[in-house]
C-alpha cells in the first residue's frame, strides 16, 4: 500500500511540473506572437527585392 501511495504522489508531482512546463512554453509562444505581430504593424516593409540579405550556404574556400 505505501508503494502505492508513493508511486501516486511522483505522478501527480511530474503532472504538476509538465503543467508548469506546458504553461511556460505558452507564455513564451504568446510573447513572440505579440512582438511578431507588433513588428508587422508598426513598420512597413520596404524591401525592393525579393531575395535574403545573406546566402543560404557559406562559400566554399
Amino acid at each position: 500500500m505505501y508503494a502505492y501511495e508513493l508511486q501516486q504522489t511522483r505522478a501527480a508531482g511530474l503532472i504538476r511540473r509538465a503543467d508548469r512546463a506546458r504553461l511556460a512554453r505558452e507564455a513564451v509562444r504568446a510573447r513572440r506572437a505579440a512582438r511578431r505581430e507588433t513588428r508587422r504593424g508598426a513598420v512597413p516593409v520596404e524591401s525592393h527585392t525579393s531575395r535574403f540579405r545573406r546566402h543560404r550556404f557559406a562559400r566554399a574556400a
